[in-house]
């Protein structure tokens, strides 16, 4: 049982595209009275999930309650940005009800859940959950990610893959440290293969980890937060594929930032990005548009062949209205080519 002096946090976790952005997004637009931190770890140069989340955010969670970690992966900084960051958030006048971090997509969660170990913080707050986020459809598919081309091309390099695939590794850890399991994309699932994913992953799970499911990120607060799991304390059940004390890489993935001009319109971006994705197996194409004739800026969510956008808010009087786009693949893929298309080159 937690202990209730501490502020509980929950950390969300989750392959790329998985959907954990839109979950945090109705998490702190429906917070049921709690006032909220968000800590959102982008893995990149430029952070897109942090300002869409700022652009939604509540009374109860303000733009100063979100603070964005773009140094890298949360689970390989934790000493240089993230106890820094939570010491500040527990010296504020007014501390949180509640802090939510979200991982990037290559993290694993053991590291992190042992940093609230550590003496700086260790006596004000506890890891109320670890909720990891997968994507239903893809697992109904066969598959991990949305983008099973880019696995696919390396799993058939080398055979060895098959069970030593970094990606499958990151996805173990993350089924390994969950205290609860969000199946995204349920409404894009039939019951039959829901029922076939859900089989597959308790087998993975540990004893008692609560699976639900979820469209479109609508889950109520109530569901996500107060699991009282203490996970710190809980360190030794948690150890996936990778031991205490074991590093991680991350030179399998390659993420770069993308600066473009203007687009005449959203349909003519909405093409080129899926022509860009399935030439060069990306796994992950999003960030902010700058479409024609509008005073609105776009954001652009791309997982494999699925591309979403939609207009979020008015540009700010003083922000420069450009299109600048992440591109988060497999090492090696051409950066040229999807550069390249994007331009209409």
């Amino acid at each position: 049982m937690a202990d209730t002096t501490k502020i509980p946090t929950t950390v969300i976790t989750g392959f790329l595209g998985a959907g954990k952005t839109t979950l945090i997004r109705h998490l702190i637009e429906n917070p049921g009275g709690r006032r909220i931190a968000l800590i959102v770890n982008e893995f990149g140069d430029i952070g897109i999930d942090g300002e869409v989340l700022k652009a939604c955010a509540s009374p109860l969670c303000t733009e100063d309650d979100i603070v964005e970690l773009a140094n890298g992966c949360i689970c390989c900084t934790v000493a240089d940005d993230f106890i820094p960051t939570m010491s500040a958030l527990l010296e504020r006048p007014s501390p949180p009800d509640h802090i939510v971090i979200e991982t990037s997509g290559l993290a694993l969660p053991q590291p992190l859940v042992r940093a609230f170990n550590w003496p700086e913080i260790r006596n004000q707050v506890t890891v109320d959950g670890v909720v990891t986020v997968v994507d239903g459809a893809a697992l109904a598919d066969g598959r991990i990610a949305a983008d099973e081309t880019a696995l696919a091309d390396q799993r058939a390099a080398d055979g060895a893959l098959d069970h030593d695939d970094p990606i499958e590794e990151v996805f173990e850890d993350q089924l390994a440290a969950a205290d609860m399991i969000v199946l995204t994309k349920a409404d894009l699932v039939t019951d039959d293969a829901r029922a076939r994913v859900r089989k597959q992953l308790g087998a993975a799970l540990r004893p008692g980890v609560t699976m639900v499911d979820a469209a479109h990120g609508v889950l109520p607060a109530s569901v996500l937060l107060g699991l009282e799991a203490a996970a710190e304390t809980d360190l030794a059940a948690r150890i996936g594929h990778h031991a205490e004390g074991e590093e991680h890489e991350h030179d399998d993935f390659d993420t770069e930032v993308i600066d473009l001009g203007v687009f005449a319109d959203a349909r003519t971006l909405i093409t080129r990005a899926r022509a860009a994705i399935a030439a060069t197996g990306l796994l992950r194409l999003k960030g902010f548009a700058h479409i024609d004739g509008k005073d609105m800026r776009l954001v652009v969510q791309a997982v494999g062949p699925r591309v979403e956008t939609y207009f979020d808010r008015p540009w700010h009087q003083d922000e420069p209205r450009v299109t600048r786009l992440v591109a988060i693949g497999l090492a090696g893929y051409d950066a040229a080519a999807l550069r390249a298309i994007l331009s209409g080159g």
